[in-house]
């Protein structure tokens, strides 16, 4: 059984920054894929961004190019997700998802999910 944990959400101002955690644990994790989506209201969960376990292979959400980053710490089960230059539009529930092998943008091709932490940013 994979268990993800998601925290590190919050409330922050237009331009500033959270970084946020999710802590796996269960599984040896060397073949997974873990994966940053999120859902504003109303609208369709939507990718962010991607990271290879065992390999330094990340992918992106275009739009969110530069201002995000996506990192992991083996040793701690953990991959991070580092928000810069926040801004309103960024305002969602945020999750981390899990599944093996090969990356994907597509959340329905994903495995297991967190329970997600909600991030406002205030204008």
């Amino acid at each position: 059984q994979v268990r993800l944990v998601e925290s590190g959400g919050g409330l922050v101002q237009a331009g500033g920054s959270l970084r946020l955690s999710c802590a796996a644990s269960g599984r040896t994790f060397s073949s997974y894929v873990i994966a940053w989506f999120r859902q504003a209201p109303g609208k369709e969960r939507e990718f962010v961004a991607a990271a290879r376990w065992s390999a330094s292979s990340t992918t992106y959400a275009e739009s969110l190019k530069g201002r995000f980053t996506i990192s992991r710490d083996n040793a701690k089960n953990t991959v991070y997700l580092q928000m810069n230059s926040l801004k309103p539009e960024d305002t969602a529930v945020y999750y981390c998802a899990a599944k093996l092998f090969y990356s994907s943008s597509t959340a329905q091709s994903y495995d297991y999910w967190g329970q997600g932490t909600q991030v406002t940013v205030s204008s």
